[in-house]
């Protein structure tokens, strides 16, 4: 196989080579993220060829063959830092307070409230004011049903450079969090031995590592008050990145002006009120009374439960959000900005002791009636890639998708993590721009182990699924999995594995062995042993956990209405160029088409697909290439896979049977699913999660506008400045069938 990377035994000649190559791009990289150079330059210039991919030009492109015959870029420097000698950090528990220690108070409709602008914003003059609020003002952008579901807790954070944390809360003692000392500052580097990052090398939540995790339940509405930190000025971003943000809730079930709208993004200075009431989906819809209908339910703070309304088939658990700001979507998650969020119910209580006929018991701890974090815990897996100084580094130029060659787990380098001889829950996700994953769990002899498959994306299987090895996990995908370690010694080591090799963004080229795996036989250095599990010590208590033969079986769905055709592929013609919310360039590397159009370019003006308030569609997802894959989201409501390429429920694997929210096509693939849309209106999205894919036109806004007043008509498109949010009421496009 032939690497992206050079191997490690590279000359200096070809290193010296290869870096002239990175440094070369480098500066084009970083004025193309200021917004000083175009696509449309680019091509002036012959560095971008007529169907949007970089030219294969000697010196510039990574993949062009050089004097040396190879196609490599550099390996990161890793400063002598080596796998499995640092622990993993368990995630960072965002603050969950009052809504009453708000300043200002939030509101139904965005705060216009005016301050001064820092002249070094994008288009401002010296004197000029804009609103507090980033979010697009007016009743069409208030807080659907805001009363109804009033906030009970705030959460208030700051999307900031990178400083060191002093106040690491991890949720568990430090015996459950393989010995750190979290009273002893963090600062952010990726492993002690690597350089601390520079502030604008690293964006994250509050400016910190490890990574932040909210815990919520139904019922329990959240006002999520993101405050834009970053600097003012867009040359101030360490190469990358882009300072203006918008925060989606992944698959989170509520009003479109809170999802994150990839074109509601908000600028330094600013904060954006996001509004997440926590609901069932069929809250307004589901009447039916069955016999199961009292396990729809959150948990209260006595240990019991109380009844709340919508489908309990509908009840999610592990969700996750992220920045989702318009072509630079993948630049600005792989900087820092992804965090994770556990959903409770009455079902999935995080308490394993509860037997109440509800409660499925699994791996969590038994402290507190709900949300107990000692035996469930969250993984972020990423890889990064790093300049000669040790800095995060990106490329923008690669639009197959771009791949780093240093594993991280919570953003830690190859770390490993202490366990007790009992069960253990994992939520792993998938936080990568292009790279796939597939996991394995193998012994120090590089022998697969059991895993049971609890949960897809946010959602809980029917029935768990014993597997040697996880399917391939798509960007965005979330697994959630049980570890049973009562079957090891104490003193034994294991290790997740991954099997998927890569040697371009655009789809893993082969699954290894998971012994070829283990043993180091693959040029991609994102293949092999990426975490490490010590096991230490038998539980203090006994393991009052358990996986359960029968989960949460899937809704009954009502008959569809009609079905839509979406197609992924190479290329697309941009056909409303020149508008403020479209792709920038008449042509791009990736795009959708649908049911009659053209494959058209990304354009949050345009209306690709506008399905009816209260019904229920047929979707079809068609990957046109056999040389690439793309994981799907789309935004709002949670699917059920019908069929793969066309042949029936028997070819949905075990693990796709529940719901989902990401569909990865697989190369030449088709996905068919069915799903709702009820509850809530507005613009939402559907793309590819290769966010290099999305970056790159891959995307498009779909809505709901027939719910009553105001969605009457086609929503008006915002285009957000630091002044303040304009509004083009007409739509740029409406496709062909959309309504």
């Amino acid at each position: 196989m032939a690497s992206i990377y050079l191997p490690p035994n590279a000359s200096r000649a070809r290193v010296r080579y290869a870096e002239r190559a990175r440094d070369n791009r480098r500066e084009i990289i970083r004025q193309r993220s200021w917004g000083r150079v175009t696509r449309r330059d680019l091509f002036k210039w012959g560095l971008f060829t007529s169907a949007g991919l970089l030219a294969p030009i000697n010196g510039l492109n990574p993949f062009v063959r050089n004097a040396f015959g190879d196609t490599a870029i550099p390996l990161s420097p890793l400063f002598g830092a080596r796998p499995f000698t640092q622990p993993m950090p368990r995630f960072d528990l965002l603050e969950r307070k009052a809504v009453s220690a708000l300043n200002p108070a939030p509101t139904a409709q965005a705060n216009l409230t005016q301050q001064g602008l820092d002249p070094r914003l994008p288009t401002v003059r010296e004197g000029e004011t804009g609103p507090i609020e980033g979010r697009p003002h007016g009743k069409i952008w208030a807080h659907q049903r805001f009363a109804e579901h009033a906030p009970k807790v705030a959460v208030e954070v700051t999307q900031a450079p990178a400083t060191t944390n002093s106040t690491y809360n991890p949720g568990v003692p430090s015996s459950l969090n393989s010995g750190i000392n979290a009273s002893v500052p963090l600062p952010l580097q990726f492993h002690p031995g690597l350089p601390v990052q520079n502030p604008n090398s690293v964006w994250t939540f509050n400016g910190t590592i490890p990574p932040k995790l909210l815990l919520t339940r139904y019922a329990e509405p959240v006002l999520f008050r993101h405050h834009n930190g970053l600097p003012p000025a867009v040359s101030e971003n360490g190469g990358f990145g882009r300072h203006t943000i918008s925060t989606h809730e992944h698959n989170g079930h509520h009003g479109a002006e809170n999802d994150g709208f990839t074109g509601a993004f908000f600028f330094p200075n600013q904060f954006y009120d996001y509004h997440w009431p926590i609901v069932l989906a069929g809250h307004y819809s589901y009447n039916q009374v069955g016999a199961d209908d009292f396990k729809a339910c959150t948990p209260n703070d006595a240990g019991g439960t109380d009844p709340i309304p919508g489908d309990w088939r509908e009840t999610m658990s592990t969700h996750w959000f992220h920045d989702h700001m318009f072509s630079f979507t993948a630049q600005n998650v792989y900087k820092g900005n992804a965090a994770m969020m556990n959903i409770y119910s009455g079902l999935d209580r995080g308490n394993e002791a509860i037997n109440d006929g509800v409660n499925l018991r699994l791996p969590s701890g038994t402290a507190k009636s709900w949300g107990n974090l000692d035996y469930d815990i969250n993984l972020m897996i990423a890889d990064k890639a790093f300049d000669s100084e040790g800095q995060l580094l990106f490329d923008v130029f690669n639009d197959d998708g771009f791949l780093g060659d240093v594993m991280t787990v919570n953003l830690a380098y190859k770390p490993y993590f202490e366990v007790e001889r009992r069960k253990y829950r994992f939520r792993i996700l998938n936080a990568s721009v292009a790279r796939f994953f597939k996991i394995a769990l193998a012994n120090a002899s590089g022998v697969a182990q059991p895993i049971i498959q609890i949960g897809n994306d946010g959602n809980l299987l029917p029935r768990p699924v014993v597997l040697t090895a996880l399917d391939e996990q798509g960007i965005a995908e979330r697994y959630d999995i049980v570890i049973d370690f009562s079957r090891y010694a104490i003193g034994d080591k294991l290790y997740f594995v991954n099997l998927a090799e890569h040697d371009d963004g655009r789809a893993p080229k082969r699954d290894l062995s998971v012994a070829a795996a283990f043993n180091g036989r693959s040029g991609d250095p994102g293949v092999g042993k990426f975490l490490e599990f010590r096991v230490v010590r038998d539980p203090a208590q006994a393991d009052r956990s358990q996986v359960p033969d029968v989960m949460i079986p899937n809704p009954v769905l009502p008959n569809p209405v009609r079905e839509r055709t979406f197609v992924f592929g190479r290329g697309g013609i941009n056909t409303t160029f020149g508008a403020p919310s479209s792709y920038e360039g008449l042509f791009a590397p990736w795009a959708i088409k649908t049911d009659g159009s053209e494959r058209v370019t990304a354009d949050w003006g345009r209306i690709s697909a506008a399905p009816r308030f209260g019904t229920c569609e047929i979707w079809h997802l068609v990957n046109d290439g056999a040389g690439w894959d793309h994981p799907i989201h789309i935004h709002f409501e949670e699917g059920q896979i019908l069929s793969r390429s066309g042949e029936g429920p028997s070819e949905v694997p075990p693990w796709e049977r529940g719901r989902k929210d990401v569909y990865r096509l697989r190369p030449g693939g088709t996905v068919t699913l069915q799903m709702q849309f009820r509850d809530w209106g507005g613009m939402f999205m559907e793309h590819c999660h290769n966010t290099t894919h999305e970056d790159n036109a891959m995307l498009l806004r779909w809505e709901i506008d027939d719910l009553g007043a105001p969605f009457l008509a086609p929503l008006p498109t915002p285009i957000p400045h630091p002044q303040g949010v304009e509004f083009v009421y007409q739509p740029t496009d409406i496709l062909l069938n959309a309504f």
